[in-house]
């Protein structure tokens, strides 16, 4: 029902009659002065927590971690950590790819229990992504390669030492006797310092060597070449007062074991001069027959950027192959790994071959994509240093229940409760 209303000067209006007055509002929209009683529920202050374990705590995604590592580290083993080579285009457009996703839903699904295990290389693994192997790591923090291999026995997940690393393979295997290990190899001109460490990686229990071959000449890392990035860094006035800023981390680097290759002997230099110097640039399929008939473990190939290249380390022996530009820190303007995945994956289906997958990856969500399209594992690299540096042995830790979380909540909102589950239906790439 209205009320007709007639100014003598307006044309008529109609007024709804039950719209509320002043003395007909409802009592929960009077106002009136709070009661204490009221506000004590919401006065919840809590101690603020200035400790580095908090900050880790409240870091929920691995660009936080970024953060904080940058905030605790010199620039040198930053950039050499965060950086790529020229102008880091191949980076960018790796990470840009996971950006261009877009996932597909479903609904109506019972995604109350998430499992996250999968099969690689013959044995479980509890989530479906490994440790990278990284050099130089205790140089990002001086727990370096004793945290990861800890921290991903401890999550049940495989972990890669490299042959730059600066833990020893039978230290690293003594510290993690429960986990699994896996080293990679960096073919070099001298033969038999390559035996050597293929002999000793065996006798340490890793069931699986990675041989990467994407290395014959070292890539332009600018970063490093501005900062005068050299092992083991150089005490210069630019460092000194890099430090003032870094305490912690310098205390760490000068009162622990100084830093050297624990498989090369002791080198003093930049970073491309011992890749130029020690690496062998006359690489062929034949040198992969011979490491073929000399391990007797799974034999992973990591650097393959092409689908014709993953079908020949296939067929000269390898176990799998790993999709990777070497994180963009090798050849500019190199190809997107996630890109190649569906075909990778398409023209390795009639063999048994693992496909795996790194570089660019930041998140769970990331991980759960490559998946879909088709790899069977991935590789973290960056995202484990940044915890790494942001917080030692705990930062990895943080790091991996950050992916952990970022995958179960991924795939229970795409309606899949097993990685078996994801395919490509669940993905679409934007552009490419």
């Amino acid at each position: 029902m209205t009320q007709t209303v007639q100014p003598s000067n307006a044309p008529s209006l109609e007024v709804p009659t039950n719209v509320p007055t002043a003395v007909g509002r409802p009592a929960a929209l009077k106002r009136r002065v709070p009661k204490y009683a009221d506000l004590a529920p919401l006065m919840k202050f809590k101690k603020p927590e200035f400790s580095n374990a908090a900050r880790l705590r409240r870091a929920s995604t691995i660009w936080e971690l970024r953060d904080i590592a940058k905030r605790r580290t010199p620039q040198a083993p930053f950039d050499y950590t965060d950086g790529a080579a020229e102008a880091e285009i191949t980076l960018r457009r790796a990470r840009q790819a996971f950006q261009d996703i877009e996932f597909r839903p479903g609904i109506l699904r019972d995604v109350s229990s998430i499992d996250l295990g999968t099969e690689i290389l013959g044995k479980e693994s509890r989530l479906p992504f490994g440790i990278a192997p990284t050099g130089f790591t205790r140089m990002m923090q001086s727990e370096g390669e004793y945290a990861g291999s800890q921290a991903a026995e401890a999550a049940g997940i495989p972990y890669t030492l490299s042959t730059m690393g600066t833990a020893s393979i039978e230290d690293v295997a003594a510290a993690a006797p429960n986990g699994r290990n896996w080293f990679q190899l960096y073919l070099w001109t001298d033969r038999d310092r390559s035996l050597e460490l293929i002999e000793r990686a065996a006798r340490a229990g890793n069931d699986t060597l990675m041989v990467t071959v994407d290395t014959a000449v070292a890539g332009a890392r600018l970063r490093d070449v501005r900062n005068g990035m050299t092992i083991p860094p150089a005490l210069t006035v630019k460092t000194v007062l890099d430090a003032s800023y870094r305490p912690a981390w310098w205390f760490n680097f000068l009162t622990h074991e100084p830093l050297t290759f624990a498989s090369l002997s002791r080198y003093t230099g930049t970073v491309a001069d011992l890749i130029n110097s020690m690496f062998d640039p006359t690489l062929t399929f034949d040198d992969l027959d011979w490491l073929r008939e000399t391990w007797k473990g799974k034999l992973v190939v990591k650097g393959i950027q092409t689908v014709e290249d993953a079908r020949k380390v296939v067929d000269h022996g390898a176990d799998g192959v790993v999709i990777s530009n070497h994180g963009g820190r090798q050849l500019d303007r190199a190809p997107i790994p996630l890109h190649l995945v569906p075909e990778v994956s398409a023209a390795l289906k009639d063999s048994e071959a693992a496909v795996i997958l790194d570089t660019g990856i930041m998140s769970g969500a990331d991980i759960v994509a490559a998946l879909a399209l088709g790899a069977d594992f991935t590789l973290i690299g960056r995202a484990y240093l940044y915890g790494l540096m942001a917080g030692g042995r705990a930062g990895v830790d943080r790091t991996i229940q950050i992916l952990e979380k970022d995958m179960a909540r991924t795939m229970a909102l795409l309606g899949v409760t097993k990685i078996s589950e994801l395919n490509p239906d669940h993905v679409r790439l934007l552009s490419k």
